[in-house]
């Protein structure tokens, strides 16, 4: 696994939030029984990058707090090749809403963050939640991934 971390703004990730981000993300793998090599972009940005961003691709003009572009449409007939990883997607977390959001709910940023990550890990794996169904099982496999790394609120 690689990931190609890129941190945009003035805030200082420091290793130990790093080190648990790359574990959200390996957990989530993990719990998808994802085995294939993979790479994955992590970008970190402010709220002005991730709105600039969120109206080219999405068509909505305001912040949001985590995009997720996935680069694989099907999932099928994957070869796992350790010199070549599959390129998953791009995560881009903003950092202002993840710290807003984090005194919001009354937890830490670097729990925020996870969350985040995991439910943009989801999204690069092909679940959404466009409707209830959908955000049902999303929701709860992000439960279990945050339950089984012991992050909680």
């Amino acid at each position: 696994m690689k990931i190609l971390f890129d941190n945009n703004t003035n805030y200082n990730i420091d290793e130990n939030t790093f080190n648990l981000i790359n574990k959200c993300i390996e957990e989530t793998l993990k719990t998808e029984n994802f085995t294939n090599n993979v790479e994955i972009s992590l970008s970190i940005v402010d709220n002005e990058e991730i709105k600039k961003l969120n109206s080219i691709h999405r068509n909505i003009d305001k912040e949001t707090d985590v995009l997720s572009f996935p680069m694989l449409d099907e999932f099928n007939n994957i070869e796992n090749n350790m010199l070549h990883p599959i390129l998953l997607g791009d995560i881009i977390i903003s950092i202002d809403k993840a710290m807003t959001q984090a005194k919001d709910y009354g937890h830490s940023l670097e729990r925020e963050l996870c969350f985040l990550t995991v439910h943009s890990m989801l999204h690069l794996l092909g679940y959404d939640h466009m409707d209830k169904d959908e955000e049902k099982i999303m929701f709860d496999k992000q439960d279990i991934i945050l339950n089984n790394l012991n992050i909680r609120r």
